[in-house]
């Protein structure tokens, strides 16, 4: 009895009308009307208001429906996670990161992902440029810092951290700056912003830089900063293995950003195809 009426009620909540649903759940008008109003009854409660022109949800049918959607969500994630044991990836997946991060660490993934399954095909975009995935057609993008869009699921990959460094034949010429203000009386090493990111206070502060170079690829703005040309502002995954070495020494450590998260998305939906789930968790098992 508790299951009667709960696929139709569903049904009417998000086509906000009688018809559609009978036409979605392959079932007459009357049966949908029938076992909505027999749910009504042995809730005791309205769950829609009911014009010839529009059928919308009571309060009471809001929380109703939220609580009702959870429950099927449950069921039919309880079906795939039974029918994916027998499922393999296969298709095309078109997925788009940012240039670097992509060519340093999402490419070779993918690499390994089509070689453990044949019968995918890979399609990737490397740009800096936020695309949009429905518009343009795409499966999945990798997305570094705060997500704007509301609309997209988002899985946290791994994340990354922004050095201010410099070559000790820099520092020694020209001094280690101990405070943000110095850098005003340094050669700063420019990418495509116009700011770099420090933490003060605990608040995140940004601030307007200055500088002879200003390149769009982080590569040759750390081997400027090697070369010692001046300081740069970098992401881990170009300069952590130069400070390790100490070729580069990083600054400013007291006033570092903190981490910027690296997000994988994707449009929502509830039934995910075996490609994209697969490289999505192949994704998180080898960057977490």
């Amino acid at each position: 009895m508790q299951w009667e009426g709960i696929s139709e009620f569903v049904a009417v909540a998000e086509t906000e009308s009688f018809t559609q649903s009978g036409r979605q759940l392959a079932i007459s008008t009357a049966q949908v009307s029938r076992q909505v109003s027999a749910l009504e009854k042995r809730l005791r409660t309205k769950l829609f208001y009911r014009t010839t022109r529009k059928v919308t949800l009571t309060e009471e049918g809001r929380l109703f429906y939220q609580h009702c959607r959870s429950v099927l969500d449950g069921l039919d994630a309880a079906e795939r996670a039974i029918t994916r044991l027998q499922s393999r990836p296969q298709g095309k997946v078109k997925l788009t990161a940012p240039v670097a991060y992509g060519e340093k660490h999402i490419l070779p993934l993918v690499n390994d992902f089509v070689q453990k399954y044949s019968d995918v095909e890979v399609e990737a975009y490397l740009s800096n440029r936020q695309i949009d995935l429905v518009d343009e057609g795409y499966d999945l993008a990798v997305r570094i810092g705060r997500l704007d869009d509301s609309t997209m699921m988002a899985r946290k990959l791994s994340k990354r951290t922004n050095y201010v460094c410099a070559a000790p034949e820099y520092l020694n010429t020209f001094g280690t700056p101990h405070s943000i203000a110095e850098l005003a009386q340094h050669k700063c090493l420019l990418g495509t912003p116009d700011h770099w990111q420090f933490s003060e206070g605990g608040r995140e502060r940004r601030v307007r830089m200055t500088g002879r170079l200003r390149y769009n690829n982080g590569y040759s703005l750390t081997d400027a900063a090697l070369k010692g040309l001046g300081i740069a502002q970098l992401p881990d995954y170009y300069v952590e293995h130069h400070i390790e070495t100490g070729a580069l020494v990083s600054i400013l450590d007291h006033k570092r950003a903190e981490d910027e998260h690296i997000w994988v998305v994707y449009p929502h939906n509830r039934h995910l195809s075996p490609k994209i789930r697969m490289l999505v968790d192949f994704f998180l098992s080898a960057l977490k």
